[in-house]
């Protein structure tokens, strides 16, 4: 069997913790524009890290199977 490859996109916007989870930046976070009607409590919580869903990960695990 060849090796499978590993989604370069996906691999550089995710990190695996020691237990196995996945964790990305959250979506909507909009720390670019639009920040006005956002409340400052809204993007303070955006600049944190998320654990994905266990539905997501084994989507995101079967596009970099080898981290």
């Amino acid at each position: 069997m060849p090796k499978i490859k590993t989604h370069r996109g996906t691999a550089k916007r995710i990190k695996v913790t020691a237990s196995g989870k996945i964790l990305h930046q959250h979506q909507f976070s909009g720390c670019h524009h639009i920040l006005t009607k956002k409340s400052s409590k809204r993007k303070r919580h955006f600049r944190k890290t998320a654990i994905a869903a266990p539905g997501d990960a084994r989507r995101i695990r079967a596009l970099v199977p080898y981290m």
